[in-house]
Order: structure tokens, then C-alpha cells, then sequence
């Protein structure tokens, strides 16, 4: 009908008749809303996200990388003294300087409830309460490994009026994470498919099981300083985990994300502001030479000096790494000789170099072997723990493009024989935990670096260069440090259980080499 009027209107010929339609025209347009809202709502706008949308960000604020740029990306790479960055300014991560850290993760707490919330009685609402659980306990134990104590059974309780929230004591907080955890496994257990899930896994409940209690497992290991204390029952939550069978098996696949054109790694296509100024570090190309391990060729590009000097791609002696605790100024004018080698070129030029795993077969075996030696369970063998977790790790490097590995591909072949010389298993229980540290350092490079320092703190090994004139740690020119400071806003906005959380812990005095409960 309105068609129809519009028509007669365009053959109109006197002006006052086309005067009198407008007037008509905006009085049926109005007239024809009961609401005048729905002529301002965007018809292509989610106003009602449901759980699944939800889903996706709580998931993504976890395992997503959610820093700035490239060089976030390297600097728990320089922490963990994997690699050095030249010919641009010092970076203080690479001479152990921690300043604080940030409560911003905790942002994901609403969206989870609100996640739940618009689950409630659906088929998928056990699914979603296990992602929520897991979730929680992902994001407050990277905060508390950081810090310490920290808001937990008070965080996200704005609603109830609670605007400054305590700070729980860190076995507090433990005992809630492996709790919520346990929780999570519960929740997978009866949960179906469900919608929202980036991952891999693509909403599949029993992988998420399994990779809710291979965390769990890693965790538990974290707590190895503190595995006689009651309260938190180490030992058998680790063996009640093991023997109930639901942990991360050879094909699970890892839990993480897929890099993609359109979700690219954050090092590539950065015109080479930042491949061409990291250099790999001398601990991890002189361990993994000790090895013959073929990782070397995916990780760094060879020297460019010994390439002038006649050295093959292909050999050894033409990658070389830099001492990452010497002087920044002499570190940049040998790096400008093409001295070290760089980070490999893969990194810069693939979008989807390599995906981002977080949690992993491979370093679940390597947890496995050590609580084997540690007398944690009675089941396999340290050394096919420990084997099986290798293989899994160069398996990953293996898809890799091999266009990158310097005509030093790993091959199915060389995955069989690796296991001779420095990498068969060793004999005594210290050299085997050492060996076990060693491989999940290098796993963890460009993937959960930060996790990296948390171990090197836990068992010391490998053994991190430090050099008291270079070292940034100015209370302690002599050591690391061994914690990031609390967040610089709680000053303002939650002093006194600030002040009240640094006195039950450090003597009232917020400082980076402060030992935390779970380090003592």
C-alpha cells in the first residue's frame, strides 16, 4: 500500500500536493511504530549475546595473547632468557628488572557468570559452568604465581557491595583453584557439545575434561615445594587425577589456538622491527646442540658471520648464541657483525608459523615423569613419561614447514633415534629431573614463556646467565627476582587490604625479590 502511495506521489504536478503528502508521509511513519526505540535499533546488533558469544571471550581472555604488539610477545621470552633484543633499546625483562603487574584478567569474571547465567537450562549448561570453572582457575593461577596473595573469595563480588576486596593468603587460593578444577572435571563430565568454543576443540566436553585435569597436573607440580602441606593434599589429588584416566592423550590435540590469516601470529608481518633484532640466546642453542636436537634449525636462523665464513646451513657450528646477561652495548655492536644467530625467519614471514599452545600432551608426560621420580604415583616408567613427551614436542616442530629447518628437517626417523647420547634417559634421579626441566624450558619457547620463569624459580634449572653489572634487580644485583609487583591502582582503590596482604607476607614492603608462600 505504501508502494502504491509513493507512486501517486511521484506523478504529482502541483507543489501544494506534494507539500500536503510530506506532512501525510511523516504522519504514516510514525504512526505505523508503536515504539519509537525501533526505528534506533540496528537490526544487525546482538542484543542478547547468549552463552555462546560469551563463550568465545572468556575463552579468548585466557588463552588469546592479548598484548599490545610484538615486542609484548618477546618480553617473557627475555625474561626467561631465551632470546636477547639489539640495535634498538634495552629491554629491562632481559636484565631481569619486574616492575608490577595488572589485576586486568580478572575482567573476565562477570562475563563468565554472565555466560552461565544465559545457559541456565539449556542441554549445554553443565558444559559452560565446566568452562567458567576452568576459566577462573586458569586466570587466578597466573596472578597468584605473579604475586601471591590475591583477591580471589571476594573478587567480582561488586554487586553484593563489595568494592575492595581482602586479599586471600596464597594457599587460600590454591586450594580454591584445584577445587574449582575439580569442579571443571565434574562439570565436562556431564556436559554435551556446546556452541562459542575457539579452540580446537570446538566445544568438545571430553577434550576439554582432559585438558581441564592435565592443568590440574600442572599446578599440582607448581605446588612441589609444598606438597606435604594437609591443606592442599598434593600427592593424592595428583594420583586421583592419574589413575581416573581423564588427562590428555596422544591425539587429544593441545589446548590453544590456530593461527590463521586472519588471526596472525603476532610476529609476523612486522617488517622485521623485531626478527631482525633477536638474537637466541646462548642457554638454549648450546643445550639443544648438547641434544642434537634439530629444533635448533626451526627456532634461529644461522650466524650471518659464519655464513660469510663458509659454514652450510645445515651445520651446527654456524648457529650461535649470545650471552643475554652481557652488556647491552656490546651485545648490539656483535649483533651488527651478524655474530648470533637470529630468531628464524618463519616467525616473520608465516602467519600461521606456528599455533599457540598452552596445554600440551608433551608437557603433560614431562609432569608425569617427574612425579614418577618424585614417588607421586606408582604407575609407567620416568622414562616413557619422558620419552613419550619428547616425541609429542618434536612432533609438533615436525609439522612445522620444513622449507625453514635449514635442510635439517625432523623426520619420523629422527624422532625414533633421538633418544642417545646427552638425551637418553640418565641414570641417577638428579640428572633425570634436570633432563625433564630442560625439555619443558624448551617447549615453552615462543609458547607459555612466562610459565618458564615461574619453573626456573621452582627448580633453578637451567641454569639462567646473570651478571651483577648488568643485572637491573637493584636490590639484589646477585639474584632474580621472584616476583612482579602488586598493581600500582590498589594503592588508591584497596589500600588497607593492600597494606593488610604485604604484611602477612613480605613485611609490609612490596618488592620483587619478596620470596612467595609457595616458594619458601
Amino acid at each position: 500500500m505504501l508502494f502504491t502511495i509513493l507512486k501517486k506521489y511521484m506523478n504529482m504536478k502541483n507543489i501544494k500536493q506534494k507539500i500536503s503528502f510530506s506532512f501525510i508521509l511523516i504522519f504514516l511513519v510514525f504512526a505505523s511504530c508503536d515504539n519509537f526505540d525501533e526505528i534506533n535499533t540496528n537490526p544487525d546488533s546482538a542484543t542478547n549475546p547468549g552463552p555462546a558469544m560469551v563463550c568465545t571471550n572468556v575463552i579468548l581472555k585466557n588463552i588469546k595473547f592479548n598484548g599490545r604488539d610484538a615486542m609484548a610477545y618477546l618480553d617473557p621470552n627475555l625474561l626467561s632468557k631465551y632470546v636477547g633484543f639489539a640495535n634498538q633499546s634495552q629491554q629491562p625483562s632481559q636484565y631481569n628488572s619486574i616492575s608490577n603487574s595488572d589485576f586486568g584478567a580478572m575482567t573476565l569474571l562477570p562475563n563468565a557468570d554472565k555466560m552461565v547465567e544465559y545457559a541456565k537450562g539449556s542441554i549445554m549448561e553443565s558444559s559452560y559452568k565446566g568452562i567458567a570453572k576452568f576459566s577462573r582457575a586458569y586466570m587466578f593461577y597466573y596472578l597468584t604465581m605473579q604475586m601471591g596473595d590475591i583477591p580471589y573469595s571476594e573478587a567480582n563480588k561488586g554487586i553484593e557491595g563489595v568494592f575492595r576486596p581482602k586479599y586471600d593468603s596464597q594457599e587460600q587460593v590454591f586450594i580454591g583453584i584445584l577445587n574449582e578444577l575439580k569442579e571443571a572435571d565434574a562439570f565436562f563430565a556431564n556436559g554435551v557439545k556446546f556452541d562459542g568454543d575457539p579452540t580446537p576443540y570446538a566445544g568438545d566436553p571430553a577434550k576439554w575434561r582432559r585438558a581441564s585435569n592435565s592443568f590440574a597436573l600442572k599446578v599440582l607440580m607448581s605446588l612441589s615445594k609444598k606438597a606435604d602441606v594437609t591443606s592442599l593434599n598434593v600427592k593424592n589429588r595428583f594420583a586421583e587425577i592419574v589413575a581416573g584416566g581423564q588427562i590428555l592423550e596422544s591425539n587429544t590435540g593441545f589446548l590453544g589456538l590456530n593461527y590463521s590469516t586472519v588471526n596472525i601470529h603476532p610476529m609476523s608481518g612486522t617488517n622485521d622491527l623485531f626478527t631482525s633484532r633477536t638474537d637466541i640466546s646462548s642457554l638454549l642453542i648450546n643445550n639443544l646442540k648438547t641434544l642434537n636436537d634439530r629444533r635448533l634449525f626451526y627456532i634461529a636462523d644461522p650466524s650471518v658471520k659464519e655464513r660469510t665464513a663458509g659454514k652450510a646451513e645445515n651445520d651446527w657450528a654456524a648457529y650461535v648464541g649470545v650471552d643475554v646477561s652481557i652488556d647491552y652495548a656490546t651485545m648490539t655492536a656483535q649483533h651488527l657483525l651478524g655474530a648470533y644467530s637470529l630468531l628464524n625467519s618463519r616467525y616473520l614471514k608465516e602467519a600461521t608459523c606456528e599455533p599457540r599452545m598452552m596445554v600440551t600432551y608433551a608437557e603433560q608426560q614431562l609432569i608425569l615423569a617427574e612425579a614418577r621420580i618424585r614417588g607421586w604415583i606408582s604407575t609407567g616408567t620416568a622414562k616413557d613419561y619422558y620419552e613419550s613427551g619428547v616425541k609429542s614436542a618434536l612432533a609438533a616442530m615436525m609439522a612445522t614447514k620444513s622449507s625453514y629447518a635449514h635442510n635439517m628437517a625432523i623426520t619420523q626417523a629422527y624422532i625414533d633415534g633421538y633418544f642417545t647420547g646427552e638425551a637418553a634417559f640418565k641414570s641417577t634421579t638428579d640428572d633425570q629431573l634436570k633432563q625433564i626441566w630442560l625439555q619443558r624450558y624448551i617447549l615453552n619457547f615462543m609458547q607459555d614463556a612466562t610459565h618458564s620463569y615461574f619453573e626456573f624459580r621452582r627448580t633453578g634449572y637451567p641454569s639462567f646467565p646473570l651478571n651483577p653489572a648488568t643485572n637491573l634487580n637493584q636490590n639484589n644485583t646477585n639474584g632474580f627476582p621472584m616476583r612482579w609487583l602488586y598493581p600500582g591502582s590498589e594503592t588508591n582503590t584497596n589500600r588497607d587490604n593492600l597494606i593488610q596482604a604485604l604484611n602477612n607476607q613480605f613485611d609490609g614492603y612490596d618488592e620483587v625479590n619478596k620470596m612467595m608462600w609457595i616458594l619458601k
